[in-house]
């Protein structure tokens, strides 16, 4: 085994020299972005709007951290919090608290109905008020260690508010994995009918979250074993305690 991981090491350290697979990998997410190909996956009968390299990423890092609590900020159909609740299920321990500031009815009685949802919490409002970021700080109370995934309202404003709302809570070894940086590198008439595009999405927040803050580095390896994620810069590990 140690061979074959120092294979895999020299593989992915490759891949960020290899200019003909990161440019038709990039060909590839900017293509499939427009055809909403995310949108096509499901997890246990619950849609799911992430890409196939992301999960296994996020599945990956759930195994290797085991965290006692995972915070996820935006919901939908409760695809990504099913996913989440089985990984923890499979680990043995472990809680997942969802947080979105509109929490449909129809969806709310899916997750709530699933075989998952005995590990599952739901909070309703928005993750940047005082009043949800309070009863987060104390729903967390008794977890040690705590990964916050960030997949709600893109602009930047509100991203990093989330990163300095919910940073405090990962301890070192853990990560925040702030979702659709993607959105920067995208062209700029691809977001019309949102707030956020080129200049005011989640990866501007976290290259100005990172102006400021030690405690976190962008996990590069993770996004060149992907080459194929809508979390370039987006994955953060904590690399030191407060």
């Amino acid at each position: 085994m140690k061979k074959f991981e120092q294979e895999v090491k020299k593989r992915i350290a490759d891949n960020r020299q290899n200019k003909t697979l990161r440019k038709d990998a990039d060909n590839f997410m900017m293509t499939s972005l427009v055809s909403k190909y995310s949108y096509n996956f499901s997890w246990l009968g619950r849609p799911i709007i992430q890409y196939p390299q992301d999960i296994i990423a996020m599945q990956e890092l759930i195994w290797e951290t085991k965290p006692d609590l995972i915070i996820e900020t935006g919901i939908a159909h409760g695809g990504s919090l099913i996913m989440y609740a089985s990984f923890l299920e499979m680990i043995g321990h472990g809680h997942v608290l969802g947080i979105d500031i509109d929490i449909r009815k129809h969806n709310r009685n899916e997750i709530e109905k699933h075989p998952m949802f005995k590990r599952i919490t739901l909070l309703e409002g928005s993750s940047i008020s005082d009043e949800i970021a309070d009863k987060v700080v104390v729903f967390a109370r008794d977890h040690k260690k705590i990964l916050v995934v960030l997949d709600s309202n893109h602009t930047h404003e509100h991203v990093l508010k989330e990163l300095n709302l919910y940073s405090p809570l990962v301890s070192k070894g853990s990560y925040i994995v702030v979702f659709d940086t993607i959105v920067e590198d995208m062209p700029n008439e691809s977001f019309l009918d949102r707030p956020w595009g080129k200049g005011n999405n989640p990866k501007t927040a976290v290259w100005k979250f990172l102006e400021t803050n030690d405690r976190f580095a962008i996990d590069k390896q993770i996004e060149n074993k992907l080459l194929i994620t809508v979390s370039p810069d987006g994955f953060l590990k904590c690399i030191k305690n407060l």
